[in-house]
Order: C-alpha cells, then sequence, then structure tokens
C-alpha cells in the first residue's frame, strides 16, 4: 500500500502536518478505454460510506431503467444508515431523462439542457458542502461532447469548499480535468469477452 512518501526533491513546502495531509480533499479521475471505471468509483464510495461521510452519485450517461448492482447496494447502504444509523446517507440520481448512447428519448439539444441541469445542481451541493463524496458517474461523455463547458467545471471542482471528495468517471477524460485531478487512473483494456462475440453476463456487467 502506498505509504504517501514523495519523492526526493519534491517534498511539499505547504507547513501542513501529517494529520492535515491525511485530510485534504481528493479529485479522482477514471478513464480509460477499459472495464472498472465506475466499478472503482463506487468501491471508493462503500469505503466513504463506512467512514460516516454522506454519498451523493449522479450518473450521467446510463439510462434511468438500468439498475446496476452498484446502485442497488448502495441504496441498501442508504436504508442501513437511516435504519441503524451505521455509515452514512446516501443519495443516487439519474441525471436528466437517464440519456443514454443506446436509447435516447429526445434529441441532442434535450440532453445537452439536461446535463447542463444536472451539473448546476451538482455545483449548488459543492458550494454548500451537501455531500463528503460524489461519485460523478460517466461525466467525461457531456464534457467532451461540448454539452458542459469543461473551463467552468475545472473551475469549480478546483475552488469547491471544505473537505468535499469527487471522483469522476468516463472514457477521454479532457486534459484540463486531468490536469487538476490528485488521483488519474487509466483502465487499459487489454481483452474482453465481448470482442469474442460474448455478452454481457450477471454479476459482471451488471
Amino acid at each position: 500500500m502506498p505509504q504517501g512518501v514523495p519523492s526526493p526533491g519534491s517534498i511539499p513546502r505547504d507547513g501542513l502536518t501529517t494529520r492535515q495531509r491525511r485530510n485534504q480533499p481528493v479529485l479522482a479521475v477514471n478513464t480509460g478505454p477499459g472495464k472498472g471505471k465506475s466499478t472503482a468509483a463506487f468501491g471508493m464510495a462503500m469505503r466513504a460510506w463506512n467512514q460516516g461521510f454522506s454519498i451523493g452519485v449522479f450518473q450521467f450517461v446510463k439510462s434511468a431503467k438500468w439498475r446496476v448492482g452498484e446502485e442497488a447496494a448502495l441504496r441498501a447502504l442508504g436504508d442501513a444508515y437511516v435504519a441503524t444509523g451505521a455509515g452514512g446517507p446516501v443519495e443516487w440520481h439519474k441525471m436528466g431523462e437517464g440519456w443514454s448512447w443506446i436509447r435516447k428519448t429526445g434529441d441532442d439539444a434535450d440532453h445537452a439542457a439536461a446535463a447542463r441541469d444536472g451539473w448546476a445542481e451538482i455545483s449548488r451541493r459543492l458550494q454548500s458542502e451537501q455531500h463528503r463524496f460524489y461519485v460523478l458517474d460517466e461525466f467525461t461523455y457531456p464534457l467532451k461532447w461540448g454539452w458542459i463547458d469543461t473551463a467552468e467545471v475545472v473551475e469549480t471542482l478546483v475552488n469547491r469548499p471544505g473537505n468535499q471528495h469527487v471522483v469522476i468517471t468516463g472514457r477521454d477524460a479532457p486534459a484540463e480535468l486531468i490536469e487538476v485531478a490528485d488521483l488519474v487512473t487509466e483502465m487499459t483494456k487489454i481483452k474482453h469477452p465481448m470482442d469474442a462475440g460474448r455478452k454481457g453476463q450477471r454479476g459482471i456487467e451488471w
């Protein structure tokens, strides 16, 4: 496990104590063509729930009709918090109409407006520090398509108040977002069963 030891010559001169460094907000990006970007983000959300953090999940592309396994698990954890006080509260939002590249209702202008409305809500929540941990699932796509202004997103995330962790997933993350992120992971596909004609599997894809 990484011990957080900086390389020689790169020790920060910020005057922070070890305790303060353990309580800095993290902006993470999971990108690349490989499988597992969202799954890794939801795994981090489960860790955050265990710490008692308020969790906000915002899905930007997957259809509103899809109910992935991580959603069921995190909603159950949210119910456990309400019933027992264990962990933290969980909110799960499918932005706009749940548009997808597989099946869409409305045109691109409608989807772009829905995406912008979703981002506006997230921005409001960041400013009010409503959650401690955010998952912006497949958020790179509306940035790539130009539906949401990347510069505005970067400015909002960099200047978010308090100690709010944000994890963004999706292919083709903009260079500007990668530049300001604290943690960037690229999922690289080596092999995938669908390349051989196999179909998605229960417990693997959903």
